[in-house]
Order: C-alpha cells, then structure tokens, then sequence
C-alpha cells in the first residue's frame, strides 16, 4: 500500500479554500441560470410582426387593429405578478421593464380552435424599443382564458 501526504503552509491554505469556494459559487449560479430564455424577436414592422404571428401558428387581420402605449408600473399588484408569471412560462420576464413604456398590439385571432371568426380571441404583443418583451392569447368573453403566445396543438 502506498500513502502520499502532503503538508499545506497556512499561507496557502487560505487562497485554496478561496478558489475552491469561487468555483462552487461559480458552479451553482451557471446551474441556476439555466431557466427559459425566450428567443430575441426584433419586430420593428407590421411585416415583422405579422412574421412573427405565423411563426406562433395564429392566422390574423393583415393589421393590428389596437396599438396602445403603456407604462409599466413600478408597484405592482396581484394581477400583474399573476401575468407576469405568463410570461415567465414563455421565457420573458416583464419585470424586467418595470418604469418603462411599451407598445401593445393587439391582432383578431382567426384559427382559434373552437372560436373560429368569433371576433372574440386575439393575440397581443408588448414590444418595447422594438423588442418583443412579452404577450400573451386570450378570450375576451365572460368565461374567457389567457394564454401564451404559441399555438398548442
């Protein structure tokens, strides 16, 4: 049997444990970041956007039929973090752009199963500095639904 031993001088002991304790911190963030990253959609245009519909596998009007501005609050209440895990879901993360503005647009969603040409489903996109930064499908009836942007088979 062969034994090896080596001594270690306390003034080398200290960067070790250093390096070794910066690796696993190291280690542990890359592994925690690796949640959903949303693609980057750069849709500065209606062509860019309507693209972009059709690549989610949704059929709409040629054109928005809504385009609002609106602020993104600082504080937000139930609802907003309720959304806002939507959006996570999608890759997207809107607090990210808490005190900023964004474009919503909004599109009449025509191959909604079940909701056919109802007029009643539509898709929205926030678009901030022409970035999609989130958005969400949903039904405006009484009994209606929200849902990400891709179409589910």
């Amino acid at each position: 049997m062969f034994i090896k031993t080596f001594k270690l001088k306390k003034n080398t002991l200290l960067p070790a444990v250093i390096a070794v304790t910066a690796a696993i911190i190291a280690a542990v963030i890359l592994l925690v970041g690796k949640g959903k990253k949303a693609d980057i959609y750069t849709l500065k245009s209606e062509a860019d956007r309507q693209a972009f519909i059709s690549q989610m596998g949704w059929d709409t009007d040629k054109e928005y039929t809504e385009c609002k501005v609106v602020l993104i609050p600082e504080e937000w209440n139930d609802v907003y973090k309720k959304y806002n895990e939507l959006q996570k879901e999608q890759g997207f993360d809107l607090s990210k752009y808490k005190g900023k503005t964004v474009e919503i647009y909004t599109y009449p969603v025509h191959n909604y199963k079940g909701f056919e040409d109802s007029g009643d489903v539509f898709i929205n996109l926030y678009i901030c500095d022409g970035v999609l930064v989130g958005g969400d499908v949903c039904c405006t009836r009484l009994d209606g639904f929200m849902q990400g942007l891709k179409k589910s088979e």
